[in-house]
């Protein structure tokens, strides 16, 4: 997740070179084909996705960052596959298509996969307490702030006014923050670097988090936090199963996405993975999230996988196909429609707080942001679902025009202002107008 929200989003191409890319695509990243009948959306020519190139690359040139990969693929078909820079500019080392990113909240949209997968079996519910999975929920309190400047009196505690459900997961509506933004007695506690200490799995973590306070009410605001790393362990209590090992069998070996992990075992490929500039470089964990190569139990469903944009396409035009891909069903075209609309919008009553990452123009759905109303001055297509991660990487799909795009980068500072760039020059290619800000 960006920590401001945009919103979620060369020389000249020769026709050699775009039938080249898409060969390399088809073997590399093998995306996969849709099964829809090929819409009458807009499409893109090689001269207006010329100003990609030479925008990534000029930001490249500019040092603010050491380099990229972008991939947008229409109706199941790569129109634009290149990267551009260095993975590692310490090492000199270039980017490429098998480059290995932490995508950290990208992780998000995969755990609530997993979890509507579940759905589908009729192993779990979406009006399902959590505490019928995790027992320790049943005692969650909700923090009300009654101090004053000087901190006094101490939180109080008050009973929730009704369980936090499997959907409060899902839509960041639990009560479940992050400490390391915004203020206040409950972000502290959850900022507590003691939450993260020692080698815990997820049993252990989803024990420490139901002993917090909840910020708000369940179903009141969204508030976005830890809640995907306990619908993991959720997702785990269910199926039997480690996180990484049901998603591995039901997501991740079905779909090719043999480099998606928590964490690089094979040392061979430790130098595919991409390496930030050294003012983007975190100085210390984020939401519990370590180098990618150091073993460890803790399976971050909220922030903790790292991918390749090949594999990660894989799984998006899966959900742009409805929930199937290459002849194989993952979810029901219910579920995907389900999970793609918004879920928190003004007729329910819940609140936005005060860094409302989905911007303006969105509301959420089971996992990711989703598009209500287009941006000023632009005519973008609504039921657009989006997000994003705190390295920078983000990708959108687009049922509209039968689309998806992700670009994979490795800059916590950087990666939100070029989501918005690269994102209007990807719709104004589409004759879909100039994005001025939200």
């Amino acid at each position: 997740m960006t920590r401001w929200k945009i919103d979620n989003a060369s020389r000249r191409w020769h026709i050699a070179a775009v039938v080249a890319l898409v060969a390399l695509v088809a073997v590399a990243a093998a995306p996969g084909r849709a099964e829809q009948p090929v819409s009458a959306a807009p499409t893109f020519s090689p001269a207006s996705l010329d100003r990609i190139g030479d925008y990534i690359r000029g930001e490249i040139s500019a040092g603010k960052i050491p380099g990229g990969t972008l991939l947008i693929q229409q109706h199941g078909k790569p129109v634009y596959f290149q990267s551009f820079g260095q993975r590692d500019a310490d090492a000199h080392l270039p980017m490429t298509a098998d480059t290995i990113f932490q995508v950290y909240s990208m992780s998000k949209a995969v755990t609530s996969v997993a979890a509507m997968m579940l759905v589908d079996d009729g192993k779990l519910s979406l009006d399902d307490p959590v505490s019928k999975y995790i027992p320790s929920f049943a005692d969650a309190k909700v923090g009300v702030d009654d101090s004053d400047e000087a901190g006094q009196p101490p939180l109080r505690l008050v009973p929730p006014k009704r369980p936090i459900t499997i959907r409060d997961l899902l839509r960041h509506t639990s009560g479940i923050i992050y400490g390391f933004y915004n203020e206040g007695i409950v972000q502290k506690l959850y900022n507590n670097p003691a939450l993260y200490a020692g080698d815990l799995d997820n049993a252990e973590f989803a024990e420490r988090i139901a002993k917090l306070p909840l910020a708000d009410h369940p179903g009141t605001r969204w508030a976005y936090g830890h809640s995907t790393d306990v619908l993991g362990r959720v997702v785990e209590v269910v199926s039997g199963q480690t996180l990484f090992q049901f998603e591995k069998q039901r997501l991740f070996d079905p779909l090719g996405m043999s480099e998606t992990n928590y964490f690089v075992a094979d040392k061979t490929k430790w130098p595919l993975i991409a390496k930030p500039l050294p003012p983007d470089r975190f100085d210390s964990p984020l939401a519990g999230i370590l180098d990618p190569t150091v073993p460890r139990r803790f399976e971050s469903g909220g922030a903790g996988l790292n991918t390749t944009i090949g594999d990660y396409a894989r799984f998006l035009q899966m959900l742009l196909n409805k929930g199937e891909l290459d002849g194989k069903r993952y979810l029901r075209p219910e579920t995907v429609a389900e999970m793609t609309r918004d879920q928190i919008g003004p007729e329910t009553g819940i609140l936005h707080e005060p860094f409302y990452f989905p911007s303006p123009n969105s509301g959420f759905g089971l996992g990711f942001a989703v598009r209500t109303s287009p941006p000023p001055g632009t005519t973008w297509p609504l039921g657009e679902y989006r997000w994003d991660g705190a390295g920078g990487a983000f990708y959108f799909v687009d049922p509209v025009d039968d689309m998806l795009a992700i670009f994979m980068v490795a800059s916590r500072t950087q990666g939100g202002r070029i989501q918005l760039a690269l994102k209007t020059i990807m719709y104004e290619a589409l004759g879909k107008g100039l994005r001025k800000g939200d």
